[in-house]
């Protein structure tokens, strides 16, 4: 039977292995190429910066270190206290530009009164919601002119490819009737994920259809952990910083190359809502 997504903090079910595999080949490769990817297009000088769904804050505490203003938006209570834990322990310039505040995208408004920011961030969030359409929407409410949505999202490829390409057959078939029956349904694909929770995949070119309807065109989409996946078991990152350094170099790669990060186990997009006035920057970036 496919396990059906829940609501938003559905994730919570599976926390504990979440958080036991930190350290390990997948999220290491994960938070990585994430954080070269945004490089990749974030302003020169520091920004206000939206991360909802922000986890344990990998990504937003580096930003904070960046010199980033960030509010960090979060629904779940103990992934909160590990991130409050882990901004404690950074140097006090770095803890003064990182806010944390219990929220999540159906109540984003309350939770941060509604400003708007140069980057806003949702990464790995929306396969936990029922659906990403009306996320996407919400979310594109708060970047300001000029400024980007960056989401990584799970797509139908990349849930029929991994058990294939694992050789684990009874799965595969399961992953490909699931998403044939969800085509001719005209709903998402649904899934249990590595880590024990029901969730679901988005089209990438819907998500942009519903971005554009919002004014916001897509600047890039990468792929996030293209080989790593590969293998069923989820090992310590190579403790050989050259081995290290190369398996990020040769995912930086596929990831940013056609057909290889077609494959990939996540979509990060890059989407921007275009400057409508020279002067708007200036009136959300930070001095």
């Amino acid at each position: 039977m496919t396990p059906r997504a829940g609501t938003e903090g559905s994730f919570g079910v599976a926390r504990e292995r979440w958080l036991g595999g930190l350290g390990n080949v997948r999220n290491v490769v994960r938070q990585e190429i994430i954080t070269r990817q945004l490089r990749q297009h974030l302003p020169e000088r520091p920004g206000r910066v939206l991360d909802v769904g922000a986890g344990q804050g990998t990504q937003c505490l580096r930003l904070a270190r960046a010199g980033h203003r960030v509010v960090a938006v979060e629904p779940d209570p103990e992934m909160r206290a590990q991130l409050q834990a882990a901004l404690e322990a950074e140097p006090a310039d770095a803890g003064q530009r990182l806010k944390v505040v219990a929220g999540s995208i159906s109540d984003l408004h309350s939770a941060i009164a509604g400003e708007a920011y140069d980057v806003v961030l949702c990464l790995g969030v929306l396969m936990y919601l029922p659906e990403g359409r009306s996320a996407i929407t919400e979310l594109a409410s708060y970047v300001a002119p000029g400024g980007l949505l960056c989401v990584a999202v799970r797509t139908p490829v990349s849930a029929t490819w991994r058990p294939a390409a694992r050789q684990d057959w009874p799965a595969a078939l399961e992953a490909l009737e699931e998403s044939t029956s969800a085509r001719a349904q005209g709903r998402d694909m649904r899934y249990l994920n590595e880590i024990g929770a029901p969730a679901r995949t988005d089209d990438i070119g819907t998500l942009v259809a519903v971005a554009a309807e919002s004014g916001l065109d897509l600047v890039r989409w990468y792929g996030v952990r293209v080989a790593v996946d590969l293998a069923e078991l989820d090992p310590p990152a190579p403790a050989d910083p050259r081995q290290l350094a190369a398996l990020l170099d040769v995912e930086e790669y596929l990831g940013a190359t056609d057909p290889y990060r077609q494959l990939a186990q996540l979509a990060h997009l890059i989407l921007r809502r275009p400057h409508t006035d020279p002067r708007a920057w200036a009136q959300h970036a930070l001095a």
